[in-house]
Formats: C-alpha cells, structure tokens, sequence
C-alpha cells in the first residue's frame, strides 16, 4: 500500500521556493540541519515558558517563529546532499519534545487558575499529539504505513497558534484533543487493514506452494 501524501508533504512542495533559498543561505553560514532543529526546540521551550506565565499572544507568536525554524532543518540536509537516518531521528525526537513542552506550558498556566479542565483536556491532547506519531513510527518499523489522519503535526500548529493569538487556550487544546485523538485512531485502524491484507497474501502465497 503506497502512502498518501499528507499536507505536509504538499505544503513543503507549495513553498519549496521558499524554503530552498533560505536553507542555501543557513548552510552558507556553517549551520547544520541538527543545530537548526535544536534551535527550533529551543525556541519552543521559551515559547512554552511565555504561555505558561499566561501571555498567550506573545507566546504564539514566539511558538511560530520557532515552528518556522524547525522547517529548515530537512531543506538544508537535503541541499546539502546529505539527509541521515540520524538527522530524521533528530529531527523527530526534538519534535515530540517540542510539542510535550508547549502542552506543558499550558497544563501549568491552567493549574495556575485552578482550571482543571482545561488541565485534563491538555493532557488528552498531548497524548493524542504522541500517539498519532508513535502510531505511524511503530507501523512504519513493522512495514506498514501511516500517513493518514485529519490532524498531522502541522495541522495541530495551524489549530493552535491562531487560537493562542486569539487568547483562545482551551478551546485550541480542546480541538486537538478531540482531533489528535481520532487522528490516532485512524491510523490505527489503517494499519489493521494492510495487517489483514498482509495476512491475506501470505495464505495465498502459502497455497500457491
């Protein structure tokens, strides 16, 4: 079973003009794609920091300037002629890192108002945000694949910071819980099909022998 494209394949083939200018000059300024995505994660942590202490606006903002860095990181390994296994690796843990630390920062600002509801649901969002993307990596070290799902990482960022801006943080958290959630259960059930096609061929190769 191919795998679809998701939106963020079609997004980094939409701005490839923008992004491929850009990545030259960093990787002409002796930056490497890992030090880019740490900067990234660094400027997420800040970012999380700033929601936390309730400033929702300023920490979007910051939250952002921060996801835009991050999206550098794959455009200069592959300029570069050089993408890595390890580089992904990077890449993918610093992103799973990114988005527990800004649900953190979240979590905090509702305990901090005795809003524990909003806590509740922020914890449901960042676990559905963690499975949708263990979900894919496990089925992808089985053979599978898992690109499918309404809420990927970009759509989270795309539901989040426009409500942040907004001052709108259990409404963006209540969002992705639902969606994140479900999003995971797509590819769940994805999965379960091509592991019964999978079953399939094998009976069928079996009686051919």
């Amino acid at each position: 079973m191919q795998p679809k494209q998701t939106f963020s394949d079609r997004a980094r083939i939409i701005f490839k003009g923008i992004l491929d200018p850009i990545g030259n000059f960093l990787n002409g300024l002796g930056l490497t794609p890992n030090s880019i995505t740490l900067l990234g994660l660094a400027g997420t942590t800040i970012g999380a920091y700033v929601l936390s202490q309730g400033h929702m606006t300023a920490g979007a903002i910051i939250l952002l300037v921060s996801v835009l860095v991050d999206a550098f990181d794959g455009t200069m390994a592959r300029l570069r002629g050089e993408p890595s296994d390890f580089g992904g690796f990077v890449d993918s843990v610093s992103d799973r890192y990114a988005e527990l630390v800004t649900f953190g920062g979240l979590i905090y600002f509702f305990l901090t108002k005795n809003d524990f509801p909003g806590v509740m649901v922020s914890f449901f969002a960042a676990a559905g945000s963690v499975l949708v993307s263990y979900v894919k990596a496990r089925a992808e070290g089985l053979g599978f694949t898992a690109k499918v799902g309404i809420l990927t990482r970009l759509e989270r960022y795309l539901v989040l910071i426009p409500l942040l801006v907004f001052n709108q943080p259990f409404i963006a958290v209540l969002v992705i819980a639902v969606l994140a959630n479900i999003t995971a259960y797509q590819r769940i059930l994805h999965v379960r099909t091509q592991g019964r096609e999978r079953i399939l061929n094998s009976k069928q190769k079996d009686t051919k022998q």
